[in-house]
């Protein structure tokens, strides 16, 4: 007998492949390069010569910096090329601009492995709306270091894999955490509320790959129990910050935010919900948009066609 998750997840599977093979093959290009007369025409001229229909276009000149970002999404009307021949034939036109760039299958999903710790609002979430087919990923594995949140796992029929961290053992827990990414073939890490510090090494290796959600106040409350100081402090905004994870903790390129109201008729324990709402939110947005390929990492910054 199949257990329940599993054939959710079977019949999801089998829905997309169906609803892949039926329709018009689609694919994104995104790209950055510094800015020069000319990028946007050689990128239309070379799609329109190669069967390609432009579907949806942006771009973005940073002046601070002289350079150029751009998102295409375009389609074959008539089928032809796959992914790998529209890579190795738009490689011309990049070296002629200096491009950084990618072309991806815009149904691709991407394969995310998410970790939590015990709050579990964020992973809830994330699951919900993926299982709802509103974010275009797979999810091979969840991480956590406790055993609370392998129930809600199994219920949608993902792995949960506890991996245990201690000040001695944080070393052994991050190289158990890199070998199911490079198992999984991982291509992005949210910390859904993973409540762990992770190390300038593994920031540093996977730098752009992993995503994290964090509150954010005015003024700001760090350490234990955020909301209740928040509470004490009576204030009247609660926020979150999506960003990418770098080695200084929580100031990595941010690629979403967002904040509610809240007043004194609040008490700590609302506070915290309304904290728990926002947070998944705007995580659930800067992952969608990731996914999409959305989101450019502009050194510090991040540019984001939303």
């Amino acid at each position: 007998m199949v257990p329940a998750g599993g054939a959710v997840k079977a019949a999801r599977i089998t829905n997309r492949a169906l609803r892949s093979e039926a329709m018009t093959p689609e694919f994104v290009l995104t790209l950055s390069c510094p800015d020069r007369p000319g990028i946007v025409a050689a990128v239309a001229t070379y799609l329109a010569q190669s069967g390609g229909n432009i579907v949806e276009s942006q771009q973005f000149d940073d002046r601070r910096t002289g350079q150029f970002f751009m998102r295409v999404h375009f389609e074959t009307p008539g089928g032809g090329r796959s992914v790998e021949e529209w890579r190795g034939g738009f490689d011309s036109v990049a070296s002629e601009f200096a491009m950084e760039w990618a072309i991806w299958d815009a149904r691709a999903p991407y394969r995310t492995l998410l970790m939590v710790s015990k709050f579990g609002h964020c992973l809830n979430d994330l699951l919900y709306r993926w299982q709802a087919g509103a974010l275009n990923m797979e999810i091979p594995a969840i991480v956590s270091n406790h055993p609370d949140m392998e129930p809600l796992a199994r219920q949608y029929g993902i792995p949960y894999h506890h991996i245990p961290v201690t000040p001695e053992s944080k070393p052994e827990a991050e190289a158990a955490l890199l070998k199911l990414v490079e198992d999984n073939d991982i291509h992005l890490v949210v910390l859904a509320r993973y409540m762990q510090v992770l190390s300038d090494e593994l920031a540093t290796r996977m730098s752009g790959r992993i995503m994290n959600i964090h509150h954010s106040f005015l003024p700001s409350f760090k350490g234990a129990k955020p909301y209740h100081q928040a509470f004490a402090r009576g204030v009247k905004l609660v926020g979150a910050t999506a960003h990418y994870v770098t080695a200084d903790l929580d100031e990595g390129p941010i690629i979403e935010q967002d904040v509610i109201r809240v007043d004194h008729r609040m008490v700590a324990e609302e506070i915290v919900r309304a904290g728990e709402e926002v947070e998944a939110r705007v995580l659930t947005r800067a992952l969608r948009w990731h996914c999409d390929n959305r989101v450019f990492l502009a050194g510090d910054r991040t540019v984001v066609f939303s």
